[in-house]
């Protein structure tokens, strides 16, 4: 039988809170074992660093600008070809549980004109997904970090009493239990933690997190940049703990049910944390924001493969995007979609297959600004549209430079270089290749003004 597939993301989760990517407190010692049997990803990057976005690339292998899902509060359109689809196609039982985030439309930051939000999910507007299915469109309306509800594939609502995290798990373990192993399965486990709390603007760790994690070590941009990591920094700590933990209860059930030798583990975020220290330079909206931006603090994020051909504890350096997952998923169930969707097979770059591949990612932003960036092993290049609204608009015509950070001088990018003329000829390469994706992605090659 192929293998099964399990696809444990994660919401807001920095890399460096993960013990295998360098945070010194014993945070994920379950995610460590799993990288020490499989594959991390040292530099795995987000697309496009807001929750709706970057699920609708997940679900359709295409970048927000060609599906319209270039920021929240826009469903999946009808008529595009899902993960889901692809899946079932292939032979694969499906399973949902958690945050889904593509089922309500409407303006941002405005009442929805079609409203999934608190209540159940048509089975149409579920990408796809025909079998169990636990989950609600906005988990953070729904719940808090305690309590809170999703709803069953037969729309019926499910409460759940204890820690959030620890619950969306239980519901993924109850899967187990009707599983008859017939066919191979497909899992998403959509976790919303360590994403902040937006009605109490807190990130909510389970209790006791505060004196747990008082021993903290602020990561450097952090550090220097202030915004409110030193007063959430333990809270956030302790929801990417308890999400490990419950990575470690998972792989147990697996084992238990004798289903872990056949079943590959895919952990990854959907974006990082800045904790309020960028986006303080004019383009921002007025949210109280913590991602939608092209520094590292926002799109670098945890990767780990484990299981199948993802084996013998290695470390890749290559920078890889995270749009990729949704063509890696598929290439292990033996699908190949081609250029049906972006990114590459992550196997792939593991193998060494391609000497030739450009090692570097692109991203998006929006709600902010409407942005573009360009992540190389050395260099950070960013752009925005001056006077466009990010959560209006998808694209732009004309951008301007927005920041250019050296990361061998300045790996904590603190210091914006794209003014500096010592850099001019760095930024113009950088610039074209900038604009090589964005024609590539968006099939339009806008102007770029310094």
């Amino acid at each position: 039988m192929p293998n099964n597939i399990i696809f444990y993301f994660t919401d807001q989760q920095r890399w460096d809170t993960c013990g295998c990517f360098g945070q010194p407190l014993d945070i994920t010692p379950n995610l460590d074992r799993l990288a020490q049997e499989g594959v991390r990803f040292n530099n795995a990057f987000s697309p496009q660093p807001v929750c709706g976005p970057c699920r609708a690339l997940f679900q359709t292998g295409k970048w927000p600008t060609e599906t319209g899902c270039f920021r929240n509060n826009i469903m999946l359109p009808a008529g595009v070809k899902t993960l889901a689809n692809y899946m079932e196609e292939a032979g694969y039982e499906t399973a949902y549980i958690g945050k889904w985030h593509l089922a309500s439309d409407g303006e941002l930051e405005k009442p929805p004109t079609v409203d999934h939000t608190v209540t159940a999910i048509p089975r149409e507007l579920r990408g796809g997904y025909t079998g169990f299915w636990r989950a609600a469109d906005v988990l953070e309306f729904t719940s808090h970090g305690y309590d809170g509800f999703v709803f069953d594939e037969n729309d019926r609502r499910v409460d759940f009493k204890g820690y959030r995290a620890d619950c969306i798990n239980d519901m993924a373990l109850d899967f187990f239990d009707q599983y008859d192993g017939k066919k191979p399965f497909f899992m998403t486990i959509s976790q919303i933690e360590p994403h902040h709390q937006n009605d109490r603007k807190h990130y909510e760790g389970p209790e006791g997190s505060k004196e747990k994690y008082k021993d903290f070590i602020l990561p450097e941009d952090l550090k220097a940049l202030g915004g409110n990591a030193a007063e959430e920094y333990p809270d956030y700590l302790g929801q990417c703990a308890s999400l490990d933990e419950n990575l470690g209860r998972l792989v147990a059930r697996l084992k238990e049910k004798g289903l872990y030798d056949n079943t590959v583990i895919f952990f990854a975020s959907d974006h990082g944390s800045h904790f309020l220290t960028r986006n303080r330079d004019g383009h921002l909206n007025g949210y109280d924001d913590y991602k939608r931006s092209c520094h590292d603090a926002a799109l670098h994020v945890p990767l780990v493969a484990a299981g199948g051909p993802f084996k013998g504890g290695i470390a890749v350096e290559e920078l890889v995007s995270t749009a990729s997952l949704p063509k890696t998923f598929l290439a292990l169930a033996g699908v190949d979609v081609g250029d049906a969707m972006i990114g590459e097979n992550l196997l792939d770059v593991v193998e060494k297959k391609d000497h030739n591949r450009p090692n570097e990612i692109f991203a998006q932003i929006s709600e902010s600004r409407v942005g573009r960036c360009i992540r190389t092993p050395r260099y950070t290049y960013s752009v925005y549209a001056p006077g466009v609204n990010g959560g209006e608009a998808a694209a732009a015509d004309l951008y301007a430079d927005d920041f250019l950070y050296d990361m061998d001088q300045d790996p904590h990018q603190l210091n914006n270089l794209v003014s500096d003329p010592a850099y001019a000829a760095v930024k113009e390469e950088l610039r074209q290749r900038l604009l090589d994706w964005i024609e590539k992605a968006e099939g339009s090659r806008p102007v770029i003004t310094g």
